[in-house]
């Protein structure tokens, strides 16, 4: 069947991301099974995240800066004592660091601070354009160049285990929160350094990690039971739909 025979569906498919998958992998997997052409994604995961991918099937993608501009929650895991040039696993170790004998108590008071409204500075290691160049070719040649600070958001920054030298937390914040900077920046208040060493997104918007099917579990269904589970345009964007 041909690109142009194939009928076209429309909708939002919740897709639970694989680790070591680029957002854009999902997206050509979709394009092959669905055999479709114009399939995107409303905010794209780091390879070694998985959880929440929002896609976003036919002319859904027309609501794709609505749904990017929602809040974001993430599970995440922090390695203390190790920092790295990306700020998260799949970069160098810059420095080791001896971690203190910090208490729970004593990381969930810092973690405090981390709560509200804030600037925060985007890594190098990012898809950030500046003079049209992409962060992470600079810094891929050694290079550091300033960057702007941007606006975010925290409305929840919970410790949910203590195992030194790895922390696991539950956080809740705006669009373009960089969570391996929050990892990052966490360790340097502690006086130990830190990095992301896992990530799960487990909500985007309105959609919950609990509605979200693992890829290859998509990838084995039929096209009518993949229809079955699309998100109609109008419940997922009702203010864009109207």
């Amino acid at each position: 069947m041909s690109l142009q025979q194939a009928k076209e569906m429309v909708g939002v498919l919740l897709v639970d991301k694989p680790k070591g998958f680029t957002s854009h992998d999902v997206v050509y997997r979709l394009r092959r099974k669905l055999q479709m052409k114009k399939i995107g994604h409303a905010g794209t995961l780091d390879p070694m995240a998985t959880g929440v991918l929002v896609m976003l099937i036919g002319k859904a993608t027309r609501i794709s800066q609505y749904l990017m501009s929602v809040d974001k929650s993430y599970e995440g895991e922090a390695t203390l004592g190790v920092i790295t040039d990306s700020q998260d696993a799949e970069g160098e170790i810059m420095e080791t660091r001896p971690v203190p004998e910090l208490t729970e108590a004593q990381v969930r008071e810092v973690m405090k601070t981390f709560m509200g409204d804030q600037y925060q500075l985007p890594p190098m290691h990012s898809a950030i354009k500046i003079d049209g160049v992409k962060l992470y070719h600079l810094a891929r040649k050694g290079e550091v160049v300033e960057r702007e600070p941007r606006f975010i958001r925290v409305t929840a920054f919970d410790l949910l285990s203590f195992a030194l030298p790895k922390i696991s937390f539950d956080l809740h914040c705006t669009k373009g929160t960089y969570v391996r900077t929050v990892a990052h920046d966490l360790g340097q208040k502690l006086g130990c350094g830190a990095h992301l060493s896992a990530l799960r997104r487990t909500g985007s918007g309105q959609f919950k990690i609990a509605q979200c099917l693992p890829l290859d579990e998509i990838e084995k269904l039929s096209l009518p039971e993949i229809e079955k589970r699309l998100i109609p345009i109008y419940e997922a964007a009702p203010r864009v739909a109207q």
